[in-house]
């Protein structure tokens, strides 16, 4: 059962959260949403406002849903079935929610995961796409073989759940 909890009192390790045990980036509503697995993210303090930012491919069908609603929300972790799913999968062409056996909640203006140990919900406040001419170590180019650079989103983090 997921229980509000304080934002502050999210204590975890955001390098082992992100990096290692991965997330969903889920938005949307009850009539369409969709989410994707990610690995690279940041949590932290940017205008004097607690943030996340995740990163999205030109190419991820969820960058739509990011596009086009206020709100996303982050879901960790989440069995790395799911995530080898939403990560490899399209949500154009299945229905991840099902192929995945999760439990959409449509709360707080989006979607997140009843399976979710820890939920983090965003409002988005700034988007912009990576521009490779502001790389300052030509080897991040390598990330970038087909120059599909990920549109970047900073979301101010207004709620946060965790599974009791």
């Amino acid at each position: 059962m997921l229980k509000e909890i304080d934002i502050e009192k999210i204590n975890t390790n955001p390098f082992e959260l992100i990096g290692k045990e991965w997330m969903l980036i889920a938005a949307g509503n009850q009539s369409k949403h969709n989410m994707m697995t990610a690995s690279w993210g940041t949590l932290g303090v940017l205008w004097n406002k607690n943030i996340a930012t995740v990163f999205i491919r030109p190419s991820r069908y969820t960058l739509g849903f990011v596009e086009n609603n206020d709100y996303f929300s982050l879901n960790f972790p989440i069995d790395r079935k799911v995530h080898s799913i939403c990560g490899n999968k399209s949500g154009r062409e299945i229905d991840k929610t099902k192929a995945c056996n999760l439990t959409p909640v449509f709360s707080d203006n989006t979607v997140y995961f009843q399976e979710s140990r820890l939920v983090i919900i965003c409002k988005k406040i700034y988007f912009s796409t990576l521009d490779n001419s502001n790389f300052l170590n030509p080897d991040i180019e390598k990330n970038y073989p087909k120059k599909d650079y990920h549109k970047i989103f900073i979301g101010e983090i207004i709620k946060a759940y965790k599974n009791k």
